[in-house]
């Protein structure tokens, strides 16, 4: 069941074509339907957190990535159901998924022709750099595609060497995926592609401010995730960022990205942690009460929110959101200010409490 004739559907992208059973939990509609390139043996690359890793335990079929499973569907099909729920407008983006194999670009490059013909909906591709040149960018907006994704995920390069690369026997190098990122800039236009970075790591907050800085500065913007340890991978262990952690990171990054603050305007304590946001303080409450920092970042749909919500991507929905897939209740928004500095220390200024 290999791609272009079968594709792998995320759980909820599932749910939301009527392939699978279920609801979502708080009514959290999917807006993006998410779709994974198949190949048997599978990926050739062996992230340290990734369920779809050369190394993984698992059998390809029970494979997870990002929380849930990922089940191999007829193209065919696929594209038949997403013609459908196109009329009803809930479904507003779709996203095409490589992963490092040989035939990956070859096959995105043939479905994006087939995606952009058939189906009437805005395409986004998440891209493998390893296995592409930058002369592919191009092709592939011509095929048809409308935005590009990198998942660098790691946001040093010492952590992207020992999690993607040398350090698991990997072939990702840190220098071609941002070169790739950069150039895909260039060829889909400003704003037109985004960096996928995780926090969780092992990166400290200032490490990870300064690569979302650099994804904004070259004229993209940051995809947000929080680690989440997959069942079979190296880091199944390791425990999620603290929700203050994150919440940090979330406001972070919403400041950065909409122009309100650069990476010299925040301010550190001595652990590298957030303590200021400089001379967005004044604007914080305001920024805060939104509640718009506390959602999906992700490409758009029909408005400038993300179409791309991934519902509990990134927890389970008997946790505490950490990635909200919907605008955020008042009593959400009251609990993600309790949450920003909960680990006990003081912002270096006034302004959010």
């Amino acid at each position: 069941m290999d791609s272009p004739d079968h594709l792998r559907l995320s759980l909820a992208a599932a749910m939301e074509l009527g392939f699978a059973p279920g609801t979502f939990h708080r009514d959290a509609r999917l807006h993006c339907v998410n779709l994974l390139l198949t190949y048997d043996p599978g990926c050739r690359a062996n992230c340290a957190f990734c369920g779809l890793s050369r190394d993984s335990r698992q059998r390809l079929d029970n494979k997870q990535f990002i929380r849930v499973s990922w089940k191999a569907f007829r193209t065919d099909d696929i594209i038949d159901r997403l013609k459908r729920v196109q009329e009803h407008g809930v479904v507003q983006r779709v996203c095409l998924s490589m992963i490092t194999h040989p035939r990956a670009v070859t096959d995105t490059l043939a479905l994006t022709e087939r995606l952009t013909t058939e189906v009437n909906l805005p395409l986004s591709l998440l891209i493998s750099p390893t296995v592409m040149t930058t002369d592919d960018l191009a092709s592939m907006r011509d095929a048809g595609a409308e935005r590009i994704g990198v998942a660098i995920d790691c946001a040093t390069e010492a952590l992207f060497d020992r999690m993607r690369g040398r350090g698991v026997k990997g072939p990702h190098r840190w220098d071609h995926y941002w070169g790739i990122y950069s150039r895909s800039l260039e060829i889909f236009g400003p704003g037109m592609s985004g960096v996928h970075l995780i926090c969780g790591l092992g990166e400290t907050e200032r490490e990870l401010c300064a690569a979302m800085a650099r994804a904004h500065d070259q004229g993209g913007s940051t995809h947000l995730f929080s680690f989440f340890p997959e069942r079979a991978s190296v880091l199944y262990e390791q425990p999620q960022p603290p929700l203050a952690v994150y919440r940090r990171i979330q406001l972070a990054r919403y400041l950065i990205d909409h122009d309100l603050i650069g990476f010299v305007d925040l301010d550190f304590d001595d652990q590298d942690r957030i303590a200021g946001f400089g001379p967005a303080d004044d604007d914080l409450e305001r920024v805060i009460a939104s509640g718009e920092p506390f959602r999906t970042s992700g490409c758009p749909g029909q408005t400038p929110a993300a179409a791309c919500n991934r519902p509990f991507a990134n927890e389970r929905p008997s946790q505490r959101l950490r990635n909200f897939p919907f605008p955020p209740h008042e009593t959400d928004v009251a609990l993600c200010r309790e949450q920003l500095f909960e680990d006990c220390f003081a912002p270096a200024q006034g302004g959010i409490r």
